[in-house]
This record gives structure tokens, sequence and C-alpha cells, in this order.
């Protein structure tokens, strides 16, 4: 069965609104479904109500920052991919994201056409993956 891009569902956390709530509105724009919260408790608070295919978080916010938000993820919804993204980030918060198993880890400010790359491989590399087994 194919999945058509609207029906991929897509969580923006970023503290910071104007980047959450662009990043959002060329996401929605692209085809996506998609809902933002402002920090990693919002998006673990939503995630309990709601499933999504894809969450694209900020490293550094408040209360829960990318890398925990990763970690939770990993813990109670193991099938979600998780986009990095961040404008302080370095070689080691690059390494621990990767190796929790981040699908990408993309530096701000984001260029639209890497984050549209990124989407658009990651989606369909998921959907070989659920259409083999």
């Amino acid at each position: 069965m194919v999945v058509r891009q609207r029906e991929r569902r897509v969580l923006v956390v970023d503290d910071e609104e104007n980047a959450r709530l662009g990043l959002s509105k060329i996401l929605e724009l692209d085809g996506y479904w998609v809902h933002s919260v402002a920090n990693g408790r919002e998006a673990l608070d939503f995630l309990q109500r709601q499933q999504v295919h894809v969450v694209i978080s900020d490293l550094q916010m408040p209360e829960m920052n990318g890398i925990s938000l990763l970690r939770e993820l990993n813990r109670n919804h193991p099938g979600t991919r998780f986009i990095m993204v961040t404008a302080h980030g370095g070689v080691d918060s690059y390494l621990e994201a990767i190796d929790l198993g981040a699908y990408e880890y993309i530096n701000k400010p984001i260029k639209l056409e890497e984050l549209r790359l990124v989407m658009k491989k990651m989606l369909k590399k998921q959907r070989v993956v659920k259409t083999t087994h």
C-alpha cells in the first residue's frame, strides 16, 4: 500500500516560535500533515494521543532538550523517525544524536532544499522497509 504524502504526519518541536511556525508552514505547503509544539514535554504529551511518522526537533530547548526527547522516543515510540535541527550544535551533539538513531542532523538556518531532500529520502526509505517486512 502506498501512503500519500498528505497522510505523512510530522511533529515539529522548537521553542522558538518563528522557527516552529515557519517550518510547519513550509511542510504543510509541501503536503504534510503537521502539528507543532514548543518543547519536548509537550511533544511527549502529544505523542500519547497521536502517532506521527516524523519528529523534527530543535536540540536546545528548555525543560527537555532534543537529545532527551530522542531518548524518550526510542523507548516509547521506536518506529518514529527523528530529525535534529540546531543553531548551536557541535560534533559531540551530532555524534550522540546519530548514535541514538536520529535520521539526520541539520544545522540552522535550515536550507529548504536540504530539508525537502532529507524528508523525501527518509520517507521513501521508510516505505521500502514497510513493504519488505
